[in-house]
């Protein structure tokens, strides 16, 4: 079996083509640097032995003066010099490629040098020693005739290296003509490069997209590559043969389409009607009961039931059934878990569609001989707890799809919910009136209950009074009787005022504490004044009934402690309310004072109260100086204006 080769991918042949031509471009640079950089060495090498000339005829005047002066000081120049040759010669020789310094390595030039080299040495330094140390004319006269001939020999090397810098010019110049080609060659060759790799393919595929466009969906494009254009010709010829069936094909996909979205509709106004009904008030019974109605007509079942689990005793009681015979729901009133078909589904805590064709003959019995051949069970949860089960009943062989399966399972989950929300309700129901009844028990325990004891004790003195015949006393305690019996009235009266309390719907607070403080100014006398600032979101009814009940107790306790005159009623609404009850009474201590006891009890009060809604309520007052109870609730009250209204009511 063969083994098909990889393909060539065009990033790899753009890649590569882009090193050639890299590698073409920087050996042509590499190339001309390095003739540059000979040039430079050769052009160094000629002022070096342009110098070495001028050093040469430096010597030999040296030399002269020294011999005719006999100065050591010119012996030592001139010495120097001699070094400064040597060296030079040295530098010649082996190059310096920082500079750059190089001879060039020509043969007739590295001869001459070898000349000049073999004539300083063996012909021109010893005749400078020979003629230092004579001091004669001749030596003198014959050294300058033999450094005339030395110098000419370099000359000689000088033209000879300005000959090979020429020809190094040439060469720079050719190359130069041959870079500016190049530049030609390789940008046609990439320009070509490019229409035939990438413009061209992209072009055909733009072409075909846009036959595909019009609906040519025949359109096909030729593989001519093997790289990624090619690859997106087969994908896109794969895509055009794909559309084609599709398009050929469309008009029953759309038909299947129609008919899946409408069963999606008809399982979407399912899931709507039924939780509709089940947000309706109405007892639990009649939630199932309407519930199991609902379903029984929508899939054709002959009968039905909603049953309860009992934790307790681990059984299911039925709670509804509809269309069920009185001798079936009698015989399947209690079913314990793991028992029948309902037991062994609630156990599991899963749905299940039985045909009692298909199972043994000794289970379902009570069902089989009602008439039936399937029985769906499904669970009602609510977060995951069993709270129970509803059977559908069907006389026939029903096609309940997965997707009708999963429907009546999610409306098991709402009727869940359903039942969960009115248990909760009750509970809520139940939970407000024992708290209504304690606190209404702690008040009359608070109030009344005082006020009876109190009497109770004053009877007793009395009747002790009259077995002395202490008519003196008789009188004074008849007269505290008297005063607390109309105590316990007042008491009364105030309760029944208190707890009737209520704010009518969509009634602003601010009117009903106004309200209810001329109200109270008419029945104690006092001058009262009202205020109501700002603007803010309206408070919750049972916000609004706490409020107004604290306030009736502040009120309260004015009445019965502060001996105030005047007493003013404070609301503001600048980003959380804020209510104040301010007196002009005797004030008190609020820590430690023993006559105060009773006031106390109804700060206690409106302190639990306050707690409910998570108010904070204050109370500052000093002997003398009056009382102000102030009530906050919660950040979260919104304001939006500054509007003021003031009224003051005298009795």
């Amino acid at each position: 079996m063969s083994v098909p080769l990889p393909r060539p991918k065009l990033s790899v042949k753009l890649f590569w083509m882009a090193i050639v031509f890299l590698a073409v471009a920087l050996t042509a640079v590499g190339f001309t640097l390095y003739e540059s950089w000979k040039l430079e060495g050769g052009a160094a090498a000629i002022n070096d032995m342009g110098s070495e000339r001028m050093r040469s005829y430096r010597i030999a005047y040296l030399l002269t003066e020294s011999v005719r002066t006999g100065d050591p000081a010119v012996h030592e120049q001139m010495q120097t010099e001699i070094r400064r040759f040597e060296d030079v010669l040295a530098v010649l020789k082996a190059g310096d490629p920082v500079r750059p310094l190089l001879l060039p390595q020509d043969r007739e030039i590295l001869a001459e040098f070898n000349v000049i080299e073999e004539h300083w040495f063996n012909t021109i330094k010893p005749m400078i020693v020979h003629a230092n140390t004579t001091g004669r004319s001749e030596s003198l006269n014959k050294l300058r005739t033999e450094i005339d001939v030395f110098v000419g020999i370099i000359d000689q090397v000088v033209r000879l290296i300005e000959a090979n810098n020429a020809r190094i010019i040439a060469i720079l110049r050719y190359m130069q003509f041959g870079l500016i080609a190049l530049s030609l060659v390789g940008a046609i060759t990439l320009i070509y490069l490019m229409l035939l790799l990438v413009v061209r393919p992209v072009a055909s595929l733009s072409e075909g997209m846009q036959r595909m466009a019009a609906g040519e969906f025949g359109a096909r494009l030729p593989v001519e590559t093997r790289d990624e254009f090619g690859e997106l010709a087969e994908g896109f010829n794969r895509m055009a043969s794909r559309l084609q069936d599709l398009y050929v094909t469309l008009e029953e996909r759309v038909a299947e389409q129609t008919r899946d979205l409408g069963a999606r509709n008809r399982e979407l106004a399912t899931l709507y009607e039924v939780a509709r009904l089940l947000n309706e008030p109405a007892t639990p019974e009649e939630l199932c009961r309407n519930f199991l109605r609902r379903l029984m007509i929508l899939h054709g079942a002959a009968g039905g039931a909603v049953r309860l689990v009992d934790t307790g005793t681990r059984s299911l009681h039925l709670f509804v059934h509809e269309g069920l015979s009185a001798a079936f729901a009698s015989e399947e009133r209690c079913v314990h878990m793991g028992e029948c078909l309902c037991g062994v589904a609630a156990q599991t805590n899963r749905s299940a569609v039985d045909v009692l064709d298909n199972i043994a003959p000794d289970v379902a019995v009570d069902c089989r001989m009602a008439g039936y051949r399937t029985v769906a069970t499904f669970p009602i949860r609510f977060k995951r707890e069993l709270l129970g089960i509803f059977n559908l009943y069907f006389t026939g062989l029903p096609a309940i799809s997965r997707e009708d399966r999963k429907l009546l399972e999610t409306l098991g989950q709402h009727l869940g919910v359903a039942i969960e929300n009115q248990r909760l309700a009750s509970r809520d129901r139940e939970l407000a009136v024992y708290e209504e009844r304690s606190l209404l028990a702690r008040e009359l325990h608070d109030s009344i209950a005082q006020s009876l004891a109190f009497l109770n004790i004053q009877v007793q003195m009395l009747e002790d009074s009259l077995a002395r015949n202490a008519r003196s006393e008789v009188a004074e305690v008849v007269e505290r009787i008297h005063e607390g019996v109309q105590e316990s009235y007042d008491d009364v009266r105030e309760l029944l005022v208190h707890f009737r309390a209520r704010v009518k719907q969509e009634e602003d607070i601010g009117v009903a504490l106004e309200r209810m403080l001329v109200r109270f100014g008419a029945q104690t006398g006092l001058v009262t004044g009202f205020s109501d600032s700002g603007t803010g979101v309206p408070l919750q009814a049972d916000s609004q009934l706490q409020v107004l009940h604290i306030l009736q107790e502040a009120l309260s306790n004015v009445r019965k402690h502060a001996g105030a005159t005047r007493v003013d009623l404070a609301v503001q609404r600048d980003g959380r309310y804020r209510f104040a009850v301010t007196d002009d009474g005797c004030g008190f201590v609020i820590k430690g004072a023993p006559d105060v006891s009773e006031m106390h009890i109804g700060l206690r009060i409106m302190r639990e109260r306050a707690l409910r809604i998570g108010a904070q309520l204050e109370v500052e007052s000093r002997p003398g100086s009056g009382t102000v109870v102030t009530l906050m609730l919660p950040q979260g009250q919104g304001t939006d204006g500054s509007e003021v209204t003031q009224r003051e009511v005298h009795a």
